[in-house]
């Protein structure tokens, strides 16, 4: 896994603000090391990336193409990219992040799994006109539309339109509303208990009168909406 309010604190202020702390630690603590250390282990940990990684995993391979460069967007810790490029051998995966303190942990991870079809990870702001990499063959995004001001879902459609062929994938992971309403007490509680009041302009988004007429018109379709653990979806979308 931020743009108005994004570009101001950058991601990494946005997993701050939601209590990163509860949701990643870093190797070093969870491993109990030395508190002082010469060479501290900038590895990060989402335990959510455990609970998931095994059904995004699964629809990627349906989804994703069978070759190419694949381009992860809010990359995080990097855990997703160091399980599953393994296991996608020939794809190329392009891991990124808004925020430059999270590419040392995502490298970091690549580098333990040994994969050799891990790239450098970058730091991509999607809401600049201009991204540092011009052509990808996927994309796929975890958990950001709902953590960020609207102008980075509008950002992401943007640059995914400027850098995808006609007939590839952006592929969003996360909680949606529905037709306006949500799918689960759980969703509508985090929505406004966790997102909301942090900061109105985070949300959970309506893929059908949000987020789907956006696709529309940047020039997507939504091609496929896969139901996911824990009220989760991955929803397809894919270029005109």
């Amino acid at each position: 896994m931020g743009h108005g309010a994004i570009k101001a604190q950058g991601y990494g202020a946005v997993n701050n603000a939601l209590g990163w702390s509860a949701y990643c630690v870093t190797a070093a603590t969870a491993h109990k090391l030395p508190a002082m250390s010469a060479t501290p282990d900038p590895r990060r940990h989402m335990p959510a990336t455990l609970r998931n990684r095994e059904a995004i995993l699964a629809v990627l391979r349906q989804e994703a193409p069978k070759a190419g460069v694949l381009l992860e967007i809010a990359s995080g810790s990097g855990e997703h990219a160091a399980w599953m490029a393994p296991q996608l051998q020939s794809l190329i995966w392009q891991p990124s992040d808004y925020e430059a303190e999270a590419l040392p942990s995502i490298d970091a991870h690549a580098a333990d799994s040994g994969a050799s079809n891990i790239r450098p990870a970058l730091q991509i702001d999607v809401t600049q006109d201009s991204w540092p990499v011009s052509r990808v063959d996927a994309i796929l995004c975890c958990n950001m539309i709902h953590i960020a001001p609207w102008s980075a879902a509008e950002g992401l459609f943007a640059g995914a339109a400027r850098i995808l062929p006609a007939g590839a994938a952006l592929m969003l992971y996360g909680p949606f509303k529905r037709n306006g309403a949500h799918t689960a007490p759980s969703n509508e509680k985090f929505d406004a208990e966790f997102l909301k009041a942090r900061n109105p302009a985070w949300g959970v988004r309506c893929l059908d009168t949000e987020v789907t007429p956006l696709a529309e018109r940047t020039g997507f379709a939504r091609a496929a909406t896969h139901e996911m653990p824990a009220n989760n979806l991955t929803v397809v979308f894919r270029k005109r």
